[in-house]
C-alpha cells in the first residue's frame, strides 16, 4: 500500500466534496508530509488520535472564496519504480504553479529549495 498516494487522494477527494477535516493513516513518512503541507499553508491543522488505530486528523484549508488550496496532485516516486534526481536535474514546475516535493537528507522541501541549496533526492509528488 502506498501512504502517500493514499494520503493525497484522501486530501484531494475531502477538499472536492467540502469537508472541514479528514482522517489519514498514521504513518512517520506522512506525517512529516503533512507537516510539510501545513509549514506551505496548502492544509490547516493537524492532530494524532490514538482510537483502535492511530489516525492522523487533518483540517482542510480553502481559500476565501471557499476553493481548495490543493487543487490537484500527482505522485511521482512509486514503490514499484522509485524516481530520483540530483539539484542539476530537478524538474521544474510549469508556470511557477505548484511545487514538486523532494525527499532530501535534510528533510522533505520543495524542488525551488532544494535546488538552490545543491541538494538532489527523491521526487515525491507534485501538488498544485
Amino acid at each position: 500500500m502506498d501512504s502517500v498516494a493514499n494520503t493525497l487522494t484522501i486530501l484531494l477527494n475531502g477538499q472536492r466534496v467540502g469537508k472541514e477535516r479528514v482522517a489519514v493513516p498514521y504513518a512517520r513518512f506522512t506525517k512529516s508530509l503533512l507537516e510539510f503541507l501545513k509549514k506551505e499553508s496548502l492544509i490547516g491543522d493537524m492532530r494524532m488520535q490514538e482510537s483502535p488505530v492511530s489516525k492522523l486528523v487533518v483540517s482542510l484549508a480553502y481559500n476565501e472564496n471557499k476553493t481548495p488550496k490543493i487543487t490537484g496532485a500527482r505522485r511521482i516516486s512509486k514503490p514499484g519504480r522509485r524516481v530520483y534526481a540530483p539539484a542539476a536535474n530537478l524538474p521544474y514546475t510549469q508556470q511557477e504553479y505548484g511545487m514538486i516535493i523532494v525527499s532530501t537528507p535534510e528533510g522533505l522541501m520543495d524542488e525551488k529549495h532544494a535546488r538552490g541549496k545543491g541538494l538532489g533526492g527523491e521526487l515525491i509528488c507534485a501538488i498544485w
